[in-house]
């Protein structure tokens, strides 16, 4: 079972470049030694046998059991929202897909021509997590875990039950995805604040770790906060991930999607990347980015995005010297590798207000643009419709413009 977890769907996207921070891999979990009779456990009690250091064993005691029932009773409390997805394709995409054999039971193709019924036979391929973010259905989980238009997505839930589901929404801007499934009275998790977060604090991951174990519990501690890393699947699909939470709580493929808590039981991030080039460092996003998905589904039955239009790449001290740029911070708007890549989206309330290639975007409405207020992040706190005032370099000429975000559209939904 555990080779059909390493198909052709990873569901957990890897870390290839990071801006800010040195990463590494939780791929393979955490590992332990066991000293078995290096240090004999009456030599460390002796040491604590009275007085004030027996005074410091009793605390230290009390802490640890303290700590293990608060991790217990979080579990306990947040576990029931968690779901696993399971991704599943016809064994005809399979076939069609190149890779050659029977996926189901590993026998080649060639040995064993497949009837009609058993190509349209549906096969799990991989999955993802989720959790509930509302008592009559709706999940949220990462976008690139229901990417595959031709995949059928089902529901684990805690309890065993299998429920289809349907991919209501996608974000265009942040990997998140919701999928809905029928029924009422499912368990809610609760959001919490994800820019209270402070390094070196204790979390907990749960999920469908390598599609084949559900509800796996793994614990760690907060490594960083506002990374900016740039992640990608075995697809070619790449992802920028703003503001992202760093944490050595070992995060897996399949564990995609689910929530990362804090010791209130509180989803503070979703957990999103790992980095197979180190060791336990994983990336969730951060739960205040997407609070405003939930609201836009609960109230809009979508997700509505402001959009400015615009390619570009951050400004940093390296870059302005390659450049040649005058400014070491803001954005350099240019355009990918092709004419379908423009620096300005035709179109786009950026190309309506003037703004155009080469251009530096300095800042937003006074903030300047840098390592911790980025571009994205600045853009996606606004509405549809609002007007924004840019600060803008041209050349030797810096300016203000003003700008009216507009409503993106999702044409891939």
């Amino acid at each position: 079972m555990a080779e059909r977890s390493q198909g052709i769907h990873q569901t957990i996207l890897i870390i290839a470049v990071t801006v800010a921070a040195v990463i590494g891999s939780v791929f393979g979990g955490l590992s332990a030694i066991l000293m078995t009779g290096a240090i004999k456990t009456s030599d460390i009690f002796s040491r604590f046998s009275d007085g004030e250091n027996a005074a410091v064993l009793d605390k230290n005691i009390i802490e640890l059991i303290e700590e293990e029932s608060a991790t217990i009773s979080v579990v306990d409390q947040v576990a029931p929202s968690v779901v696993s997805v399971v991704i599943k394709l016809p064994r005809r995409a399979l076939l069609e897909s190149g890779i050659g054999y029977d996926y189901f039971d590993y026998r080649f193709v060639e040995e064993k021509p497949l009837s009609e019924e058993e190509q349209n036979e549906l096969v799990e391929v991989g999955g993802g997590t989720g959790f509930f973010m509302s008592a009559d259905g709706y999940i949220v989980t990462n976008r690139h875990v229901v990417s595959d238009a031709g995949a059928t997505y089902t529901i684990v839930t805690n309890d065993g039950a299998e429920l289809p589901a349907t991919v209501v929404a996608t974000d265009a801007f942040l990997d998140i995805a919701v999928l809905d499934i029928s029924g009422d009275g499912y368990p809610v998790a609760t959001l919490g604040d994800s820019d209270r977060i402070r390094i070196g604090q204790t979390v907990i991951a749960i999920g469908n770790t390598l599609s084949e174990y559900r509800n796996t519990v793994t614990k760690g501690v907060v490594s960083g906060i506002n990374r900016r890393v740039l992640a990608g699947d075995d697809f070619g699909t790449d992802e920028v991930i703003e503001r992202a939470i760093q944490t050595d709580a070992a995060i897996n493929p399949g564990n995609s999607g689910g929530p990362l808590i804090n010791l209130l039981g509180e989803v503070i991030g979703i957990n999103t990347a790992v980095s197979f080039e180190g060791q336990s460092i994983g990336f969730a996003l951060p739960i205040n980015d997407v609070k405003k998905i939930v609201d836009d589904i609960e109230q809009y039955g979508r997700i509505v995005r402001p959009w400015l239009g615009v390619r570009y790449i951050p400004v940093t001290e390296e870059i302005a010297q390659s450049e040649g740029l005058p400014f070491d911070f803001g954005v350099y708007l240019v355009g990918g590798d092709t004419e379908t890549e423009p620096a300005i989206v035709p179109g786009s309330p950026a190309e309506a207000a003037g703004l155009q290639a080469n251009d530096i975007i300095l800042s937003v409405n006074g903030t300047d643009l840098t390592e911790d207020h980025s571009l994205g992040a600045m853009v996606s706190t606004f509405e549809p419709g609002q007007v924004v005032l840019l600060k803008v370099a041209r050349g030797e000429q810096v300016f203000s413009l003003n700008v009216t975000l507009a409503e993106f559209i999702n044409t891939i939904e």
